[in-house]
């Protein structure tokens, strides 16, 4: 049976792992983006700007969250954990943009 120092001179395989949580970042921005577009649209046909510059804002806060994680995970082969505050505001933000978008949407 291998000894803690024994497992922990293996080099770490991660697999597919930090692939799946790049495109995982890459949807979450891709209907963030689906949001905005379609907030600027109800903002130009119903008088909606208040919301629709929510919307921008808490995107552009997601997309700088997303970008952040994806330069991490692909600058060392054990990028470092995510980070309660950095998880905390992209799921917050994620949620206000979801909740920006079905108030556009009604």
């Amino acid at each position: 049976m291998p000894t803690g120092d024994a497992r922990s001179a293996r080099p770490r395989d991660p697999g597919l792992q930090p692939e799946r949580t790049r495109l995982a970042w890459r949807r979450t921005t891709l209907s963030g983006t689906v949001v905005v577009v379609l907030a600027a649209k109800s903002a130009l046909h119903h008088g909606a700007a208040v919301p629709a510059v929510l919307c921008c804002a808490l995107w552009s806060a997601v997309l700088g969250a997303a970008h952040g994680r994806v330069r991490v995970l692909a600058s060392a082969p054990e990028p470092r954990p995510l980070t309660v505050p950095r998880a905390l505001t992209a799921a917050l933000c994620t949620s206000a943009l979801a909740v920006c978008g079905a108030f556009l949407v009604v």
